[in-house]
């Protein structure tokens, strides 16, 4: 697989090496300085973090949750892995490629959202990568729909299907980051960049900033997270992010007694709320407009849906001058690999009938020149 050198977290608490890897994660993730990008802007320095290149097939943050994920799937011999996500899901997308390259079936259930190029990108690649596509118009449908999945995949397979949460961020795939954050001290040590005074990331399923939050206090490193959000509070509140956090942390002291007691702090992380818009995956001008500057003056590629939206945040503090004379980090969270080949081979018509009006119907009018391909 693609695991290059020994994770920076079992490396500094050996104990927890014997936690579940499935090996795909090409780590470390470099750095970019893009201190340019902002000219005319009182930054001090800007970077990123390219977790867009997190593997050569398929980047993105959803491979350092997969990594322990489906590592655990193996682990418990199981057949087959089950995820939930919306429609254009890139976590689900990401279970069904890395499932497939590990021999394990992989059950997608999708619920409806806006409608995006990227939609219709990841669900024809879905259906490339052998992924059981399936769709429920409510949360209910779906609760049914798993129950069915799970004992029709038992009678199968004569064991469970693993059930892998929407996004990945559960304790055991919050270790992903909280690993990244012990990598980029090492960086850090390294000077492959200076500390960051704040490091901005989106705020979906709260898994990356939860394992960041953790994982930099753990390595003592002074950084805050700025949490941009981009799904409403009802499927990302506060109480759940704090419940994540004591709970990845009792996993990693099962494993590792020595993995210090931490308890959530109040100032450790910002949850920004003034970037969503009109809601879950419905693109905003602002984010557009951050995501051309990306592109035009860096080369990379952000969604509108997640990580535009979290670098509009960035761009906007830096003109309000909210970050004078900072260090900022950006970190990188979507996939900059090209699965257009993957997606072109596929007719949509072969997906189940419900997710045809992703290809019938109009994408929303931010995105109709599809700018983030």
């Amino acid at each position: 697989m693609s695991q290059t050198t020994p994770l920076s977290l079992f490396e500094r608490f050996p104990r927890t090496a014997t936690l579940p890897l499935a090996g795909i994660a090409s780590l470390p993730t470099p750095m970019t300085d893009l201190s340019h990008l902002l000219d005319g802007l009182d930054v001090h320095s800007l970077w990123v973090k390219r977790d867009d290149l997190t593997n050569a097939v398929y980047g993105g943050n959803k491979v350092r949750k997969l990594e322990f994920l489906l590592g655990d799937a193996l682990r418990r011999n199981a057949k087959e892995v089950v995820t939930f996500g919306f429609a254009g899901s890139n976590h689900a997308l990401a279970t069904a490629i890395y499932a497939r390259r590990l021999g394990l079936g992989c059950t997608s259930l999708l619920l409806p959202q806006v409608n995006a190029h990227y939609v219709r990108r990841n669900l024809l690649a879905g259906q490339h990568f052998g992924a059981d596509l399936r769709h429920f118009e409510n949360w209910t449908l779906l609760g049914i729909g798993l129950a069915r999945t799970l004992l029709l995949g038992g009678i199968r397979q004569r064991v469970l299907p693993r059930i892998i949460p929407a996004g990945g961020s559960c304790p055991l795939g919050i270790l992903g980051y909280v690993n990244a954050a012990f990598e980029l001290k090492e960086q850090i040590g390294a000077a492959k960049m200076p500390e960051p005074d704040i490091i901005y990331v989106p705020l979906g399923s709260m898994g990356t900033s939860v394992g960041l939050e953790l994982g930099l206090r753990a390595a003592g490193l002074r950084s805050r997270v700025v949490a941009v959000r981009v799904i409403e509070e009802r499927y990302a509140r506060l109480k759940k992010h704090r419940q994540l956090f004591s709970d990845t942390v009792s996993l990693l002291r099962r494993a590792d007694a020595s993995f210090p007691r931490l308890n959530i702090s109040d100032d450790g992380v910002e949850i920004r709320n003034d970037c969503l818009g009109d809601g879950y995956a419905r693109f905003t001008a602002k984010a557009v407009r951050a995501a051309a500057l990306m592109k035009e003056k860096a080369g990379i590629v952000l969604n509108g849906t997640y990580s535009a939206k979290a670098f509009s945040a960035l761009v906007g503090d830096a003109a309000g001058g909210l970050l004078k004379g900072k260090t900022v980090l950006f970190w990188n969270t979507y996939n900059s690999r090209d699965l257009s080949s993957s997606a072109a081979g596929v007719d949509y018509r072969r997906l189940p009938r419900a997710f045809h009006r992703y290809f019938e119907e109009d994408v929303q009018p931010l995105d109709r020149d599809g700018f983030d391909r």
